[in-house]
């Protein structure tokens, strides 16, 4: 029961330390003085608890409403001064009111802070409680619900969680709106009592509607519930205790009338306290009737270990320290009644009257007070011991595995600890195999413990006899308290008792590793029940070797190994008795009998041993002794001791339990005197029938025999004289055939059956897990291990082996390799769907169901129970196969030695060889654990998730969260399937995004570890952090499992991950492979362990040089591979086994010939990676002298029998150290890093050339997010810049600038440059990924550096153009000017003489145009006007020109064949081949082609050899008569061929339109000449080609080519021209005028002002410059909201390519896919135009006008404001209507474009007030119109949206695959050194590749190709194939590629073949057939899967 007491009172019952005292001179018991305080304290109890009451009672009525129990993580609420609820995060053990709530709304409630707590002592007593509040963490909270509701289910019962109400807490501004649907979906509850706050509390209504909702919840429930909890535990309490006893009727009838006594005065203190003062006095006077006969059960007090003097104690059971409320009080009075062994007493004897009787009864009855005194002390010795070493609480909160199977602080064993971290210290220890765990120095300056003071040193320089005397007569003082330091088996015992069951058994196993006894029976130091811990011996198996008796005749002697569960070995039990006082050790006599060198059994010469011993008197130890098969072994077979501890004659049911048990009892007495108390027991032991060993400590006698019982003397003998004749004697026993010597086995299991104890296997909590484990298990019995995983795990035998043999296939394909691997692809899916058929047996539905439906508790024993069900299901089996192999193993061994008589022995050996294959296979098939049964989970999964299967019959969707819990929880999960060989990538990924899910995404540091077969790997791990990996002899570790260890929060600060993650590996050269099979393994697992760790453990064993170059030559391989891929891990090498770690010289000589055989190993491992490393320090960053450590031997002897090395323990603890250090500065991986780490290095190995295959693809995707940084620093940059251009465009327009210094562009630019500079640095800095980061740091900063000074130029060297324009007109300016002065005047005039007339239109106009054109005449009279240019005409005369015929010009355009001559699939037609058909024919059969005459000119041969192919006659008989007449004895060219001439026509295209632009056309006006000079360098370079290659190109490719180039730039010449003509023909510029003119004519004519008519010239001048400004500015704020908002354009160049692709598969126009295969930036151009196109005028064509509206409005105030600011300053200055234009244009000239006014015709304006309300009255009726203009016509503006994207977006890398001529995706142009890459591959016969001397298109990848076996001819002229896997030493564009050999072949590429096969037939001219026949599998792909897939890049 939970103790009720406040901590106070409970601190007030234990007595101060230093009162703690034991004279260790005397034998008698001494108690621990009480101090007043503690007897004060207790007579107050009573008003305590009366006050209590008092004040819950006053709580109930008014002052207290309501009492809230806050409990859950601290993580979920921010603790402050303003948080309502809560202000402060200490644990609350009074209640505590909040005045935050009552300011709310003025109530008074108690909230009790148990944040974090797992303990309800903190609830005040009899505090009473209406509601529990849960607060859960938002993201955390399905996880901690559970954890929650189930803690509050222990701690208060299930009817608790009717008063719960579950608070999901989130941050400010974080929503949690899915909360409750998780917890809907995962748990029950109701909605109701639901509700969510932020952490920080502060929100008054969040924590009102809180409360509404608890006083909802608290009106429907039972007001009294908690105190009816209360009072029904400690009834259960007491009924538990009375269940021990076998009361008479007297006393429950004095026990009942107790009780009742104790309900009346329940609540009077005064009674409670006279209850307590009768129940003193009772147990000094006896009631008459009798008492029961009280059986001692365990001294009550401490037995001296020296001595071993201890009263006789009597059997009591005293009041539990937990257990202190008002019944304790009252517990003295039936104390006696509830001793466990007390017997009910006959009927006579209550009815004694005599007055002897009643003295008799007077007697005992005192002696029993007298006891009872004794055990009181004996536990309040008890509490202070737990109080020294802080144990207080672990009494009820158990300690569990979990807080110590993580990384803690570290602790030499030098280190001195407090008593306080003694429990800690000695568990970190003992996890870590330092069986120095028990002698821990604890620190001298403890408070605690008082040492003894030294007297003064006497002066000595003048001693005389009174000194002597002095010196001799000091004596001690008696009295003088002290308390010696806690004796270390009371610390093991005390954390024994302080651990939760799975904690104790990982205890135990550990000490047996340490070959130390094992607590057998351990009475309870509170409850006095005797306990045997039979659970915590589930895990341990023993290994012994028996030399069994040789045959008659036959002098060999055959040795057995026996590998035995402990609990099941059957094995004789020697118990070992002490009874009274003896001068000689028991435990240290059975030391000498077990292992002489060892302290199996402490005992008091032990280091650290003291005589205040406390919690090991009745405790009874066992050990067992293994033989080794030798010689020398003490005992020929197994035999378990057993240690009794303490008197026996006072420890009576242990010693009757062992007596029964025993096959030999030893007994050790003082003396065997007649009236020696021990002698009746003696007596007994005599007089059984088993053998008796009598060892007398006052006697000297031999050895003397009667009847198979012995008596030997101890006096005057050594230890070994004891020892060697003990153990002669019992060899001598248990070898008798005596009938009449009854020597029982003895089998640990059968414990369970010993009445009167308790076992922990009885726990209601390991029986249903045992129940379930064995469910599962019946259907095991009587199976064999191999036919068990046959039939119940069938998913991962056969099935699974075939999988991963076809999947390894898939990597290295021959023949036919599309159709090949569509045929593995088959195969792989028939065999997952074989998977999933098989996939439910009943072993896995109860397996996994029990895994879903267990708590975690019952889970944790189900599962150890499997693991031992299991485990003993094999270990038989595997005994006898491993005695078998290692028998084989020998005799290979040996016969490889011999070197007489090779031949024979070669037979014998290759026999032998294929024996030992043969007995390792059964060995792997004998192997079962539980390790089969998750990797058959993970096949159950991978076969349906691959298959997308839904199955009723299993819940498979499941599984990886159920793995995930367990790896969570410390269990190890397996990696690597050993048995197949492979990694189930499905699998290991979706385990961790479950542990992803419930951790977080946290961060882990992955140590992995490699060394050769059995050298101690997983040893060595466990030994580091405490872990369990197995160990034992046949339990190798095969493949590679992970542990999840946790990081403490006490180390957590100094080091920047969570984890750390421990991969524990099979061995290198395994035994059971052979040669090429096993270095292949080897490599693989080297590559991919290294790879996948931060750092590695290079474990060496031994000292052989030469089994150090095997594993050292792999391993630098592994490194050297690491390194070509960019990875870069560390190492750490440990050397085992050395004989002397401590011999400096001896180690530094090591590490040098260690670094020199590492540099030799890099040198080799260099050659065959073909790289160029020199020595091991090129390879990876390496320092032999830190990373380099030395570890002592395991083992402190030979084993069986020997314990770990200390110095073992220790060095690993160094060698951990090492690894944390370096840890430290690592941030590790984050989970989700780790998963596609570990998928990335899987797919790579799983083709043969690692460094080729890798793909990083977690460096990939940061690559590409700082691609799409990149984007957005550009663009920003670019937009800024498109500002300034236009400003100075402006200007320059406005003729405000004449001259651009770049200088001046740098300084404009320098402010956002900075910035991005800076963004640049910081995202660099402070990126979580910065150590990946760095690399492209530098290259980027240098782009973003080359971008901005390319743009500066770009934009300077564009205006300098603008101001070559400017100054070409300025000529024509001057003239404008002079004529618009002319014209006004002259309007002027002739509007006098016309006022009249002013209504009459056709009289003005036709004046007007008098006038108008006299003036035009004039001014244009000297000049000549600009001409349009007649391209056709121009084309024609240039071609004429040139030669060519215009029958053939006529022909080219009348086909249309001309305008995509570039895209065109086949160039056969162009080409005249020769007419000697020996020159092109080829052989059908000939693989290269190769057949020709021998007289023809070599040259020609190099081209056609090459380039044709001759279509065979015989074409396939599914060919059309009509077909092959078609194609008889036609000839095309060859792939190479092909390409070639594209090229030409592409370089052609590019060079014509660069020399054509080049050309000032825009300022000068067009030439003839520059057409022909164009066309007579396209001439000459076909010229040109045609001698390189030596072929003939038909007279059309050149019209054709002529024509292609003029089509291409005609639309830049005619752009061109209209440019110049617009800038320089005045009579275009004054007709464009006209019409303006004529309007302020009219104005003239009506009589309007100056200032009126000056208003309308300059709204006119405004209106186009204003639609112009408008137009622009739309067009750059429209390009940049596409660039962040249109999903095509916001991201990456991969990005970009996917949207393409969608747009062309959506609209399925072929032509579009030719051109963007052709012409991929061609393309990519017209899809951006295309989006822009939909964008503005379609989809978001509202958005679009909204932002051309606020332009237009913008530019309207600007305009309104430089009119407001040059009028107030023409006012202010008495400025005139010059300076009034002035200033208006000048606050305009950046802005718009405004024609000089000349204001020589409006002086006469001197109201400018006026002048600016006419110029807006005319604006603002223009601004309006402007609103309503189209948008169409900003594909006019001078910066168009898709231009400016096009510049943005395809300013990127264009280079193709020369394989299958897919586009480089990287978003930079010179990506330099950086690999060309394209996450999407396709069919080469896209592109027109096929077959040589075939027309069959290949359907080929080239991810497949380069892991095939195959061959290519890298050029059109290379005579020697190179294959496909060594691709890059083609060099040239193949050596810039990075073609990873994986599954990237999207789905998209293979719809489009099918889809479009007749048009790619019919445009390339051959057919997908043959080997180029398409897969059945491709043509099921819809255009909807194909779109999908391409979300996969």
């Amino acid at each position: 029961m939970e103790n009720p007491h406040s901590e106070s009172e409970i601190k007030s019952a234990i007595p101060s330390v230093e009162s703690d005292e034991d004279d260790s001179e005397e034998s008698e018991y001494e108690s621990v003085s009480e101090p007043e305080e503690l007897q004060h304290q207790e007579q107050n109890n009573g008003s305590k608890e009366q006050q209590s009451e008092d004040t819950s009672a006053t709580s109930d009525t008014g002052i207290s409403e309501l009492t809230l129990v806050l409990i859950g993580d601290t993580n979920s609420i921010e603790f402050g001064p303003n948080n309502i609820l809560l202000d402060h995060d200490d644990q609350a053990n009074v209640e505590q009111f909040s005045s935050k709530v009552y300011d709310l709304c003025g109530r008074y409630i108690s909230v009790i802070n148990l944040l974090g707590v797992q303990s309800k002592d903190q609830i005040p007593v009899n505090q009473r409680i209406h509601a529990f509040v849960l607060l859960l963490p938002n993201g955390l909270h399905n996880s901690h619900y559970s954890s929650g509701v189930q803690w509050l289910e222990k701690a208060f019962g299930r009817e608790s969680l009717a008063h719960l109400i579950p608070v999901v807490t989130h941050q400010t501004g974080e929503t949690c709106e899915s909360a409750l649907n998780d917890l809907k979906a995962n748990h029950s509850f109701d909605e109701r009592r639901y509700h969510t706050c932020r952490r920080s509390m502060t929100d008054g209504k969040e924590i009102a509607d809180l409360l509404e909702k608890v006083d909802v919840m608290v009106s429907e429930n039972d007001p009294h519930w908690y105190r009816e909890v209360i009072r029904r535990e400690n009834k259960e309490h007491q009924e538990h205790k009375e269940e021990k006893t076998e009361p008479s009727v007297i006393q429950q009838n004095q026990t009942e009338e107790r009780e009742d006594s104790a309900a009346e005065n329940k609540n009077d203190p005064v009674n409670e306290a006279s209850d307590a003062e009768k129940s003193e006095k009772i147990d000094d006077n006896t009631t008459p009737g009798g008492e029961p006969e009280i059986q001692p059960l365990v001294p009550p007090a401490s037995c001296d270990p020296s001595t071993g003097e201890a009263d006789e104690g009597k059997e009591l059971i005293s009041e539990s320290r937990e257990n202190r409320s008002e019944q304790s009080m009252k517990q003295n009075d039936t104390v006696e009644d509830t001793s466990p062994t007390s017997q009910t007493v006959s009927s006579d004897t209550t009815e004694r009257t005599s007055d002897e009787d009643l003295s008799w009864n007077k007697e005992k009855q005192e002696n029993v007070s007298e006891e009872m005194k004794k055990m009181n002390q004996y536990q309040k010795d008890t509490e202070v011991l737990f109080s020294r070493l802080h144990l207080q609480d672990q009494q009820q909160q158990k300690w569990s595995s979990s807080e110590f199977l993580q990384l803690g602080s570290s602790m030499k064993q030098q280190h001195e600890v407090s008593e306080k971290d003694l429990p800690h210290a000695f568990l970190h220890r003992l996890m870590m195999l330092d069986y120095r765990a028990r002698y821990i120095p604890v620190r001298p300056d403890s408070s605690k413990v008082v040492h003894p003071k030294l007297d003064p040193v006497f002066n000595t320089t003048e001693t005389d006899d009174s000194d002597l005397e002095a010196f001799l007569s000091i004596k001690t003082d008696k009295h003088e308290k002290k308390t010696t330091h806690v004796h270390p088996m009371d610390v093991q015992m005390a954390v024994f008792h302080c651990s939760d069951n799975v904690l104790k058994q990982i205890m135990i196993t550990k000490l047996s590793q340490c070959q130390y006894a094992l607590p057998l029976l351990v009475p309870d130091p509170f409850t006095m029940e005797i306990e045997c811990p039979l659970w915590t011996f589930r895990h341990i198996t023993k290994t012994w070797k028996v030399k069994l008796k040789p045959q008659i005749n036959d002098d060999s002697q055959i040795v057995i190994t026996k590998s035995i569960p402990i609990c099941k070995a059957e094995t004789p039990l020697v118990s070992f008795f002490r009874l009274g006082s003896l001068s000689v050790s028991k435990s240290q006599l059975m030391n000498t009998l077990i292992n002489d060198r060892h302290s199996t059994f402490f005992h008091r010469h032990c280091p650290g041993s003291t005589k205040s011993r406390h919690l090991m008197d009745g405790v009874a130890e066992i050990a067992w002794y293994c033989p080794a098969g030798k010689a020398n072994d003490a005992f020929s077979d197994c035999i378990a001791f057993c240690n009794l501890h303490g008197d026996a004659l006072s420890i009576e049911k242990q010693r009757d339990i062992l007596l029964e048990k025993s096959s030999v009892n030893v007994v050790l007495v003082p003396t065997l005197q007649k009236d020696d108390k021990s002698r009746s027991l003696i007596s007994a032991l005599f007089k059984s029938q088993k053998p008796l060993i009598c060892l007398v400590d006052d006697s000297c006698d031999a050895v003397q025999r009667i009847k198979g019982k012995y008596k030997m003397g101890l006096k005057d003998k050594s230890h070994s004289d004891v020892s060697e004749e003990l153990k002669r004697i019992i060899g001598e026993v248990l070898s008798s055939l005596d009938p009449s010597s009854l020597k029982p086995t003895f089998q640990l299991e059968t414990m369970a059956e010993v009445s009167g104890i308790r076992v922990d296997e009885s726990d209601p909590v390991c029986q249903r897990g045992k129940s379930v484990a064995m469910e599962i298990m019946i259907l095991l019995e009587k199976m064999e291990v191999s036919k068990i995983k046959d039939k119940f795990l069938p998913c991962q035998g056969r099935l699974w082996h075939e999988w991963c043999r076809t999947n390894k296939e898939l990597y290295h394909l021959k023949g036919d390799i599309e159709n090949e691997r569509s045929k593995k692809l088959r195969h792989l899916d028939q065999i997952r769907q074989r998977q999933c058929d098989a996939s439910c047996s009943k072993l896995m539905k109860l397996f996994t169901k029990s895994l879903m439906s267990l708590p975690s508790t019952e889970k944790e024993y189900f599962l150890n129970w499997i693991q031992i069900l299991v485990d003993a299901l094999s270990t038989d089996d595997l005994s006898s196969i491993l005695q078998s192999y290692d028998e084989t193993w020998s005799e290979v061994l040996a016969l490889k030695n011999k070197k007489e008589d090779r031949d024979k022995n070669s037979v014998e050996l290759s026999r032998k060889q294929i024996e030992l294959e043969h007995i390792s296979k059964k060995l792997q098939s004998a192997t079962f654990g539980l390790e089969h049964i998750f990797r058959e989970m993970g096949q159950i999964y991978e076969a349906h998730k691959t298959m997308k299967s839904e199955s009723s019959r299993t819940d498979w969707s499941k599984y990886p969260e159920l793995a995930a819990d367990l790896m969570i929880s410390g269990h190890p999960m397996e990696l690597m399937d050993g048995d197949a060989g492979h990694v189930p990538l499905k699998w290991i990924s979706s385990l961790l995004d479950e542990v992803i899910k419930k951790l977080g995404d946290q961060r882990v540091f992955v140590l992995s570890v490699l060394g050769v077969q059995s050298s101690g790997k997983s040893t060595m791990l466990n030994a580091m952090f405490g872990l369990q990996f197995a160990v034992s002899a046949g339990r190798c570790t095969k493949g590679a499992f992970m542990q999840l260890v946790k990081v403490s929060e006490e180390v957590k600060k100094g080091f920047r991950f969570d984890y750390i993650l421990v991969v524990d590996t099979e061995g290198l050269r395994a035994l059971e492979l052979a040669g090429n099979a096993t270095l292949h393994h080897d490599n693989e697992l080297a590559t991919f362990v290294v790879g996948l760790g931060n750092m590695t453990i290079i474990n060496i064993y031994g000292e052989n040089p030469a089994d150090m170059q095997d594993i050292l030559q792999i391993v630098v391989q592994a490194f050297m591979r690491m390194k070509e891929v960019k990875l870069s891990p560390s190492c750490v090498f440990v050397h085992q086994n050395v004989t002397d770690i401590t011999a400096t010289e001896k180690n530094m000589d090591g590490k040098r010939r260690l670094q020199e055989k590492l540099d030799q190993m890099a040198k080799l491992a260099a050659k065959e990676e073909t790289s160029n490393e020199e020595c091991f320090n090129d390879v990876i960053e390496f320092d032999v002298k830190d990373d380099v450590k030395y570890a002592a031997q395991l083992w402190e002897g030979s084993p069986p029998m020997a314990p770990p090395n200390p110095g073992y323990s220790e060095s690993i603890q160094e060698v951990k150290n090492i690894i944390l250090s370096k840890a430290s500065v690592s941030a590790g991986i984050t989970l989700s890093q780790l998963k596609t780490k570990i998928q990335d290095l899987w797919n790579a190995l799983l083709n043969e050339n690692f460094v080729f295959s890798f793909k990083n693809t977690l460096e990939i995707a940061m690559y590409r997010k700082l691609e799409v940084q990149y984007g957005n620093w550009t663009w920003t940059l670019r937009s800024n810049m498109l500002t300034i251009e236009d400003q100075l465009y402006t200007r320059i327009k406005n003729g405000k600038l004449d001259q651009i210094e770049q200088s001046y562009l740098l300084k404009e630019t320098s402010k956002t440059y900075e910035e991005i500079k800076k963004a640049m640095e910081a995202h660099f800095e402070d990126d979580e990924n910065k150590e990946t980061l760095v690399q492209w740091q530098g290259r980027f900063e240098s782009k973003i550096k080359e971008f901005h000074d390319e743009q500066v130029r770009g934009v300077k060297r564009k205006l300098d153009g603008v101001i070559e324009q400017k100054k070409a007109c300025k000529k024509m300016d001057e003239k404008k000017t002079e004529f618009e002065n002319k014209l006004l005047k002259k309007s002027k005039e002739l509007a006098q003489q016309l006022k009249d007339k002013v209504h009459d239109e056709e009289e003005l106009e036709k004046q007007f145009g008098s006038v108008w054109d006299s003036l035009v005449h004039e001014l244009t009279a000297d000049a000549k006007p600009v001409e349009d240019i007649n391209l056709k005409n121009e084309q024609l005369a240039v071609l004429l020109e040139l030669g060519i015929e215009w029958d053939h010009v006529r022909e080219s355009k009348k086909s249309w064949r001309y305008k995509h001559m570039s895209e065109l699939g086949d160039y056969s037609d162009y080409v005249n081949f020769p007419k000697n058909r020996s020159l092109c024919e080829t052989s059908a059969k000939g693989k290269d082609n190769r057949t020709e005459s021998k007289d023809t000119n070599t040259q020609v041969r190099s081209f056609f050899r090459f380039f044709t192919v001759t279509i065979p006659e015989f074409l396939k008989s599914g060919s059309t008569i009509q077909q092959k007449e078609q194609h008889k004895s036609h000839r095309v060219l060859s792939c190479e061929g092909q390409e070639l001439i594209r090229e030409l026509i592409n370089k052609v295209e590019k060079e014509s339109l660069d020399e054509i632009q080049s050309k000032p056309v825009a300022t000068k006006g067009y030439v003839s000449t520059y057409l022909l000079e164009v066309a007579k360098s396209v001439k000459e370079k076909v010229t040109k080609f045609q001698s390189k290659y030596t072929c003939r190109l038909k007279n059309e490719f050149t019209v054709d080519l002529l024509l292609h180039v003029f089509d291409r730039m005609e639309s830049w010449l005619l752009e061109s021209q209209k440019t110049f003509k617009e800038n320089n023909d005045a009579l275009t510029y004054l007709n464009s005028k006209k019409m303006q003119y004529y309007s302020i004519f009219r104005s003239f004519c009506k009589g309007s002002s100056s200032a009126v008519v000056l208003g309308e010239l300059i709204r006119e001048n405004l209106r186009d410059s204003a639609a112009d400004a408008v137009y622009n500015r739309t067009a750059h704020g429209l390009a940049g909201e596409m660039k962040s908002n249109f999903p095509a354009f916001n991201g990456n160049r991969l990005n970009f390519e996917k949207h393409l692709l969608k747009s062309l598969a959506e609209n399925e126009d072929f032509n579009g896919f030719i051109k963007y295969i052709r012409k991929p930036r061609a393309q990519a151009e017209a899809f951006i135009k295309e989006e822009v196109e939909k964008y503005i005028f379609r989809d978001h064509k509202e958005r679009a006008e909204n932002i051309f509206k606020k332009n237009v409005d913008d530019i309207n105030t600007l305009v309104s404001q430089a009119l407001s600011d040059a009028t107030q300053k023409v006012q202010t200055q008495r400025g005139d209507t010059n300076m009034w234009l002035s200033e208006f244009t000048g606050c305009l000239s950046d802005v718009l474009k405004f024609e000089a006014i000349s204001s020589q015709n409006f002086r006469d304006i001197n109201d400018f007030q006026f002048l600016q309300e006419e110029v807006k009255k005319g604006l603002k009726a223009i601004f309006e119109e402007m609103k309503e203009l189209s948008l169409d016509k900003i594909k006019e503006s001078r910066n168009k949206p898709d231009e400016i994207l096009i510049d943005q977006l395809c300013k990127c890398c264009w280079v193709n695959c020369p394989f299958c001529a897919a586009v480089c995706t990287n978003t930079m142009e010179d990506h330099s050194p950086e690999d060309h890459s394209v996450p999407f591959h396709r069919p080469s016969g896209i592109n027109g590749w096929h077959h040589r001397g075939t027309v069959e298109l290949s359907i080929n990848f080239c991810t497949t190709n380069v892991a095939s076996d195959r061959n290519f001819y890298p050029h059109h002229d290379s005579e020697k194939s190179i294959p496909y896997k060594q691709y890059k030493s083609a060099d040239g564009m193949y050596a810039n590629w990075r073609i990873t050999a994986d599954d990237s072949k999207l789905p998209y590429w293979k719809w489009f073949v099918c889809k479009f096969q007749k048009q790619l037939e019919d445009h390339h001219k051959k057919e997908f057939q043959g080997r180029g026949e398409i897969p059945a599998e491709w043509r099921s792909i819809t255009k909807d899967q194909a779109i999908e897939s391409l979300d996969e890049m």
